[in-house]
């Protein structure tokens, strides 16, 4: 009996000395680095690439756009990410308004308007009765709009000139009918050779139709062919330019109809005469001209809704936040059409763990803890409302721990250098999130609010020493001798009693 309680302890105590155990202690952070990388890879479920940016503001200074290490994916209609990589449109490349027309929109006004104001039953007509339609979605109070109108009305001041000379070429190829022709006639003759019916749409007095088209930045220069959307304008707002998109569309309507005449092939040479008037225009056209670049119109925005953005971030390790919005430099948007709805895919501070170190580098931290690193993750933040989008904060906590064995470095025969070393730092975040609601005038964002705690969290393995190991040992062997000693003397002097 004494000999297995004895072995029996010996093991027990054997097995402890030998396992260890997880030490938290608290500590003021002593963290030296002078930024902190925030991992990220968000879904915008209702907001195009082309539209999407990410703004940094602490209180050391603001970033804006940030492009570096951001690659955006467009997602389409079903939620399939895009094989191909989004650009990210600097958007001061593009021309926004043709800076050789000298008159005013009064000025050009001052013979009637050539642009054709629509509203949802003009513009219907429109589509049915003309083959190609270029129309401008714009706002009243929206400033790239101003700009952009004297251009808008050149451009149909140019289609207009070309049908009329295209009309007084028929004329003068048959002299004999030319007393034929009213006025009435002529006009009709210009309508019918107009190669295209450039119109324009107010979207404040006309809230419902810009709606229903999706409208959501101002101005918005929509194309159509035979009644169906072609897509956008996105190219150099110049009368040129316009006319170049205008004759490339025209093209690729008629394809390889060699006998079909491209009415606005004149369109270029018309707009070139009306807007270069000296070698300054010139070659400001020119430089424009060499930087033009073949659209592919099959483009469907309703297959691309969203945007999937991933990258990372550096930011001062100080309280700011980073927020997603819509944003452009060449339109003005429509708050009232701006949904950040979102999902976070991933959302993460410090050195991403490798695969291998999540598997085996995790052993020091207690259970759990890698999901405190990533609350976020797989969370879905849906806007049900206008003027609403969802807030984060999220406080962060500096967290060390022991993986001196795994971060030494490993020479990987493959690559055929040495694999830098594994953190042992990681960042738990405590998170919560709130729905904001904005003013009426004022575009959403999906806003990232973070802040450091000045207090760090670190977990060591704590092994018993080996003299309280041998403490414990010698103790055993002389508790079960005196234990045995004075079982052994009672029961002796038991029984010798019983003796007597």
């Amino acid at each position: 009996m004494a000999v297995f309680s004895m072995v029996l302890l010996f093991f027990l105590e054997t097995k402890a000395f030998l396992s260890s155990s997880l030490k938290t202690s608290l500590a003021l952070d002593s963290n030296s680095d002078s930024q902190i990388r925030v991992n990220f890879n968000v879904t915008m479920m209702d907001l195009k690439c082309e539209y999407a940016t990410i703004d940094v503001v602490s209180v050391l200074g603001t970033q804006q756009n940030v492009t570096q290490h951001v690659q955006k994916f467009p997602i389409d209609g079903f939620g399939v990410r895009q094989r191909y990589q989004q650009r990210n449109m600097k958007q001061h490349d593009v021309q926004l308004f043709d800076s050789t027309i000298e008159e005013t929109i009064e000025e050009l006004h001052a013979d009637g308007e050539d642009a054709i104001s629509l509203d949802q039953t003009t513009l219907d007509v429109a589509l049915k009765e003309n083959t190609y339609v270029f129309v401008d979605f714009f706002a009243s109070w929206c400033s790239h709009c101003r700009d952009l109108a004297p251009t808008w009305e050149t451009l149909a001041e140019v289609m207009y000139e070309v049908a009329e000379n295209r009309v007084e070429q028929h004329l003068d190829e048959n002299p004999h009918k030319e007393h034929e022709y009213s006025d009435e006639d002529y006009q009709a003759a210009v309508a019918v050779e107009l190669p295209i019916l450039i119109g324009k749409v107010d979207c404040v007095d006309h809230h419902e139709l810009c709606m229903t088209r999706g409208i959501r930045a101002y101005p918005t220069l929509k194309f159509f062919v035979d009644g169906e959307e072609k897509g956008d304008y996105r190219g150099h707002r110049t009368v040129v330019e316009l006319a170049h998109f205008i004759e490339s569309m025209e093209k690729e309507h008629k394809g390889k109809d060699i006998d079909a005449t491209v009415k606005s092939s004149e369109a270029k040479d018309v707009a070139a005469d009306r807007t270069i008037r000296n070698e300054e225009h010139e070659a400001y056209a020119r430089g424009l001209s060499a930087g033009r670049h073949k659209i592919t119109h099959s483009w469907a925005d309703e297959d691309h809704p969203g945007c999937m953005i991933s990258g990372f971030l550096l930011v001062d390790r100080a309280p700011g936040n980073f927020h997603i919005q819509a944003q452009s430099r060449s339109h003005d948007l429509a708050a009232h059409m701006t949904n950040v709805s979102h999902i976070i895919n991933h959302l993460s501070f410090g050195k991403p763990f490798s695969k291998y170190f999540i598997k085996e580098g995790l052993i020091n931290t207690p259970s759990g803890f890698l999901e405190t690193t990533r609350p976020f993750d797989g969370n879905v933040y849906v806007t049900h409302n206008e003027h609403e989008a969802h807030h984060h904060y999220l406080k962060v906590i500096t967290t060390e721990f022991d993986a001196e064995k795994l971060a030494r470095k490993k020479y990987d025969k493959n690559k055929g250098f040495y694999k830098p070393p594994e953190p042992n730092r990681a960042y738990a975040i405590l998170q919560s999130s709130q729905l904001s609601l904005y003013k009426s005038d004022i575009v959403p964002e999906a806003k990232f609010t973070y802040d450091l705690s000045p207090i760090s969290v670190s977990y060591t393995k704590k092994y018993r020493p080996w003299y309280d190991y041998f403490t414990s040992v010698m103790a055993i062997i002389g508790g079960t001798f005196t234990v045995v000693g004075m079982l052994e003397s009672g029961i002796h002097t038991v029984s010798s009693k019983k003796r007597r």
